[in-house]
Parts: C-alpha cells; sequence; structure tokens
C-alpha cells in the first residue's frame, strides 16, 4: 500500500463513519516505532506507521484510522480530542474505534542487559545500563572504591 492508497481509504473511512470529510493529508511514517499513528496538531495530518499493516492487517489498519480521525474530527470542531476527554472516549465508543494500538514489535526487540559494580568496602552492588568509569567515581553510601563484576 502506499500513500496515495492510504489517503483514499482514510477519506473514505471519514465519510462512511463519521459522515465528515478528511480534508488534509495522511501519509505513511516509517520512524514511528511505539504508537500505530499519530495525529498532528499543527498541519492537521494524519501518520500511520507501516508495520501496522504488515502485522496486523487491514482490519487494525483501519482501527487505527478511526482512532485518528476521532481526534481530528473532534480537534477541527473544538472540541476535547484528548485521550482522557470523555468527547474522545464517547465518539471511539460510537465509531467502535480501538482505544489503544496492538504491539508492533515482532519478538525480537533486544533485551534490556546492565553492567553490575560492587563496592569493595560495604559491598553494595549498583546496575548500570551504560558502562561507567571506576577511576572517577566511589561508593555513595561509604566512599569506598568501586569494582566491575
Amino acid at each position: 500500500m502506499v500513500d496515495d492508497e492510504l489517503q483514499k481509504l482514510v477519506e473514505k473511512v471519514s465519510l462512511d463513519e463519521f459522515g465528515k470529510p478528511f480534508l488534509h493529508i495522511t501519509r505513511f511514517n516509517n520512524r514511528l516505532r511505539t504508537t500505530g499513528g499519530r495525529y498532528k496538531l499543527l498541519d492537521h495530518s494524519i501518520e500511520i506507521n507501516p508495520l501496522v499493516v504488515e502485522i496486523h492487517g487491514m482490519d487494525d489498519l483501519i482501527g487505527i484510522i478511526k482512532h485518528e480521525l476521532c481526534h481530528y474530527h473532534l480537534h477541527i470542531e473544538g472540541k476535547g480530542y484528548q485521550h482522557r476527554d470523555a468527547e474522545f472516549r464517547e465518539l471511539l465508543k460510537r465509531t467502535a474505534s480501538p482505544r489503544f494500538c496492538k504491539p508492533l514489535f515482532v519478538g525480537n526487540r533486544k533485551p534490556l542487559s546492565f553492567y553490575i559494580y560492587k563496592c569493595t568496602s560495604c559491598g553494595l552492588e549498583y546496575k548500570r545500563r551504560r558502562e561507567m568509569d571506576i577511576r572517577k567515581y566511589r561508593c555513595g553510601k561509604c566512599k569506598g572504591t568501586i569494582m566491575k563484576t
């Protein structure tokens, strides 16, 4: 699916589900990582993560489009368009739009690794995601030297 097909699909869903036209731009955005789509307030455009189509298919894509169109139409009308607003939640229910996107990672995410350091005096352990220079730092509890385990 390309951006032109996505644009036509969004315009069709907007007319069918909301009875209102979508007058702005829709495009795929490969840089979206944690979300299925987003509505941009400044230019009223909608961006969709292309992984939604690859991983979950057309039904989930249409669900995400409906969700973003809820943001769009409420914002255009000057009503509560944020997730916490009652008008937004009510429109989600009325249009059977999902509140959240299904996870987009396939399971090959790298697990978090930690560096473990230990104080030579009191034995306090430190877990760090980044490696640290043990010559620069001392134990925060007893001021002892730190070693990498």
